[in-house]
């Protein structure tokens, strides 16, 4: 991380437990029913994970097929995680599941890389659908179902976002800051 970046955190329900992670390090679960005194675990330590990715730049659950989204996840290699981050790799775990990560012919885990870009900035949850931004582009992510769970299309290219909260959600549409202005 560069000197002096503040350390950003992002965070989503999953149910009544929380998934959380600083912006380039681990992912974290909170879970609800072990009271306010327990302490949140990696999300790798969970009973039964299974390629769950141990560093991301932002984490988000789908609201409408409960997947989590890690956005900047690091990629499996071989048998395990790699440990360092592919900056435009989404990786996605099964339906329904904050443990399963690994992409087989029974579940909806898997990854998906984008193409533009040298990093994901941010992303923000709209109507059905995630909006992923690199520092070049805009992405549009919607769950498909399967064989592929998600589907991403390239919204537009030199819209780049300025700054991993520099986005919103409101009535009207989706607005955000790039480099050159709104």
């Amino acid at each position: 991380s560069e000197t002096g970046q503040l350390r950003l955190w992002s965070h989503d329900a999953f149910g009544e437990d929380l998934i959380f992670n600083p912006r380039a390090g681990g992912i974290y679960y909170w879970d609800e029913s072990s009271g306010t005194g327990n302490r949140a675990v990696p999300i790798s330590s969970l009973s039964g994970a299974n390629f769950a990715p141990t560093l991301g730049l932002q984490t988000i659950v789908s609201d409408v097929d409960r997947h989590v989204i890690v956005l900047g996840a690091d990629p499996i290699v071989g048998s395990a995680r790699s440990g360092a981050i592919d900056p435009l790799l989404v990786a996605f775990s099964d339906q329904e599941s904050a443990t399963q990560w690994e992409p087989t012919a029974t579940n909806t885990a898997g990854s998906l890389r984008l193409s533009s870009g040298s990093q994901i900035v941010g992303g923000l949850r709209s109507r059905q659908e995630l909006l992923i931004w690199t520092d070049t582009a805009l992405y549009s992510m919607q769950f498909i179902g399967a064989p592929f769970t998600f589907g991403i299309n390239l919204v537009n290219e030199n819209v780049g976002l300025i700054s991993p909260n520099g986005m919103v959600n409101a009535p009207d549409g989706i607005y955000w800051m790039a480099r050159d202005g709104f």
